[in-house]
């Protein structure tokens, strides 16, 4: 199985959105990764507020440590990009900070 990329889901509650969006800011300045659309509520299996980095296999490399050490309070979702959703949300996942429960109802 080869991963063709990966997303990195920004959590963040709605008093968290300008940290959100200052860590994609630098993500992309970083990165030079794609940023999704700011997602206030909860959109598919994500359980709360959420952005969309997309990053290749050699940037997520090197966003895997920065992350870790400047994502302050919030929370990243990373999974692999497989082909296949389900097992891209349960088996091919990273998490900076606790993990939250997904809505993996959408997949059935």
């Amino acid at each position: 199985m080869t991963l063709r990329g990966f997303h990195a889901h920004i959590y963040f509650h709605p008093d968290e959105i300008e940290a959100a969006r200052a860590f994609a800011v630098r993500a992309r300045e970083l990165f030079r990764c794609g940023v999704g659309h700011f997602h206030e509520r909860p959109v598919g299996p994500h359980p709360r507020g959420s952005c969309q980095l997309s990053l290749t296999p050699e940037k997520f490399g090197a966003f895997a440590p920065w992350a870790t050490s400047e994502r302050g309070d919030l929370t990243i979702f990373a999974h692999g990009l497989s082909g296949d959703d389900l097992a891209d949300h349960t088996h091919h996942v990273v998490w900076f900070g606790p993990s939250e429960p997904l809505d993996l109802s959408i997949f059935d």
